[in-house]
């Protein structure tokens, strides 16, 4: 009998033992189900960009919520971005290969998340995918050796340099797949002995997401190359319908959902408390693998430390992007992961004939048993339910019989231990609360962290950077690159540090390819002075931003700068004052020209009310009155070639 039909057969049988007249779920050790293979998190698009500038002790508690067993979310799944210098949603990460000859495996903050997640929990399962790669890739082709090589060097890298087991990798980000690809990288990695297997094809198009199943069947080698299935957002929320169909379920092969959100089936990001995030996703995790027969689900992101002006805010299980306070917000959907990742390890195995849907579509629940011992676990979520759910349980077939502990969270109670029971004759039971998630277990060692933040501050005015401080080859704190990279290298023409936009061959792009620029500040500002000493060394001009009030280019594929005011300064002298919004014709407000030099300039932007005053070098060559903008952050920024910045300042007006 094919898996899907008895996969069917179990939970309808399930179904039936639920709401029969005794409402009895029966645990018994010889049931069978697809293994577990864990929850986790997708840090990339520069979603964790700002936890690195977080000081201690407050980075550590963060990283204890996220990673930690017993503590918080307690991840088991952890995939990182193959950087390339180019944005991929909330900014660029950094390459680790510029160039054939390039080999650095400390850039960047992915290489020390994964350190992190990993000294917390060594049993972490590691995993990366591209979303771009660098300009000298296959002459401007992703899908070549250039890139195999590239994914194999940074897998080598993580182990040669970091420790790290690499146990999985990915294709290209939402992209459609080339299986002659998939196969070269399957080659490449077996000739350099790399055992890490391949997830393909993070699709997020629900017509084409499976499509590789089908060419596994008609492709041999496709099939040995590819170990897991990887789709993006599954489930159709509107009309609960899942793209996973019979004759996937029945292929064989590993099906993960390796992008996922409690955001209504890909629709806008939500707020991360009980009532709307934490909720969601405790239907999604079940719902997952009831319906979509998804054994491992992936959250991007593991946290939102992004400015809010960027593209989809609000992605992560956690809150923190205010590193100068120290705050962060633990939210619901925490406690929502901690559900299931508290109570069942990768390798688990679930019972599909204790698994199910509660009458009406009142909730769902999936039971989970250890191969290595007696214990057992129940997570069962009455979201949709309206009054008191009664169930009895019976335990059969070997399963523990021994004490049953009950965790709870809803809108008055945050994943709180909220009973032990003790089975009579392999048998008890309990009354769920509604809009109520539930662990039922054998075991024990779950934890509620407990450690509290500061308060959240605004972004310190006056803000200055000379750069001094910052390590070479590094980026500054709080600056985010929104593509590109600006990194502190010695001056030219000057003595001391600076900061410099490195890349000069624009990468092969996964989204909109704007001018390479780097922002910080507080959304909320409005009347202040921006500056910096700016110089052009290959790049044909340089600019400085202020009142950004978006930075979301993906609202704009063709957006060079985001929407606020720009001052931009080329080589020849030729100057323009812009206000730029996206889907907007740019305006020019002023333009003009200075004396053409090689040196240092400086150009700083004043605003107050509506009146703008653009200055080059102590000279205010524009004063105009605009409105479009009235209030944002700030940036420096380039084309693409190199240039420094320095003595970059912002003060109130």
């Amino acid at each position: 009998m094919p898996m899907y039909i008895r996969t069917l057969l179990v939970t309808c049988i399930a179904s039936f033992v639920l709401f029969g007249a005794d409402k009895t779920i029966v645990l018994d050790g010889h049931a069978t189900g697809r293994t577990y293979e864990g929850l986790g998190a997708v840090s990339a698009g520069a979603s964790s960009r700002l936890l690195i500038d977080y000081p201690e002790p407050y980075r550590s508690r963060i990283l204890d919520y996220l990673f930690k067993p017993g503590y918080g979310a307690a991840l088991q799944h952890l995939k990182v971005e193959i950087g390339a210098d180019v944005n991929s949603t909330d900014g660029s990460e950094p390459s680790h290969m510029r160039s054939r000859s390039d080999h650095d495996y400390n850039r960047g903050y992915e290489w020390w998340l994964m350190e992190e997640a990993h000294r917390r929990n060594p049993n972490i399962i590691l995993d990366t995918l591209a979303w771009g790669a660098p300009g000298w890739i296959g002459g401007g082709h992703l899908y070549s050796q250039d890139m195999a090589s590239y994914v194999a060097d940074f897998i080598k890298g993580a182990k040669r340099v970091h420790h790290l087991d690499i146990r999985y990798t990915g294709i290209w980000n939402e992209r459609p797949y080339d299986p002659a690809y998939v196969k070269l990288l399957h080659r490449t990695l077996l000739n350099q002995g790399i055992a890490t297997q391949i997830v393909c094809c993070d699709d997020y198009h629900r017509d084409k997401q499976f499509e590789v199943i089908a060419a596994m069947e008609r492709d041999p080698e496709l099939a040995a190359a590819v170990a897991a299935v990887g789709v993006h957002y599954p489930r159709a929320t509107a009309t609960d319908q899942y793209s996973t169909t019979p004759k996937v379920k029945a292929s064989g092969k590993k099906l993960w959902s390796s992008e996922d959100q409690p955001n209504q089936g890909g629709g806008p990001f939500v707020s991360r408390d009980w009532q709307v995030g934490g909720r969601i996703l405790a239907q999604v995790y079940n719902r997952n693998y009831l319906q979509g027969a998804f054994t491992k689900t992936e959250i991007w992101s593991p946290i939102t430390s992004y400015f809010e002006n960027l593209a989809a805010p609000h992605s992560g299980l956690m809150y923190a992007n205010t590193p100068w306070s120290g705050h962060y917000e633990v939210q619901g959907t925490i406690w929502a992961t901690a559900h299931t990742t508290q109570f069942a390890q990768p390798g688990w195995q679930y019972m599909d004939s204790a698994s199910g849907f509660l009458a009406g579509n009142a909730g769902t629940y999936v039971a989970l048993k250890s191969p290595q011992s007696q214990d057992w676990s129940v997570v069962l979520e009455t979201v949709n339910a309206h009054a008191p759910q009664d169930f009895q349980f019976r335990i059969a077939g070997g399963l523990s019989t021994g004490s049953v502990h009950v965790w709870e969270t809803n809108s008055r109670k945050t994943f709180e231990h909220v009973a032990d029971l003790t089975p009579h004759n392999g048998a008890f039971s309990y009354k769920f609360d509604p809009d109520s998630l539930y662990s039922l277990t054998t075991t024990t060692g779950q934890g509620k962290g407990s450690a509290q933040p500061p308060p959240d501050t605004p972004f310190p005015l006056p803000y200055s950077e000379d750069f001094e401080h910052t390590a070479l080859n590094h980026t500054p704190k709080y600056l985010a690159d929104q593509d590109g990279a600006f990194e502190v290298h010695s001056c030219e023409q000057r003595a001391g540090r600076c900061l410099e936009q490195v890349i000069t061959q624009k990468p092969i792009p996964w989204g909109p390819l704007p001018n390479p620029f780097t922002l910080t500040g507080d959304s909320d500002w409005t009347d202040y002075r921006v500056s910096a000493d700016a110089l052009p060394l290959s790049a044909n001009e340089i600019a400085i931003i202020g009142r950004i009030d978006s930075a979301n280019v993906f609202s704009d594929g063709k957006a060079l700068w985001p929407s606020g005011y720009v001052l931009r300064v080329e080589k020849n002298g030729a100057w323009n004052l812009l206000s730029t919004a996206f889907k907007t014709p740019t305006r020019t407000l002023a333009s003009g020209s200075v004396g053409a030099g090689t040196g240092w300039s400086n150009l700083a932007l004043t605003f107050h009310g509506d009146q703008i005053n653009a200055t080059i070098n102590g000279k205010q060559v524009a004063s105009v009155h605009h409105s479009a903008h009235k209030a944002g952050m700030f940036a420096v920024g380039t084309d693409w070639g190199r240039a420094q910045f320095d003595n970059v300042s912002v003060r109130r007006q």
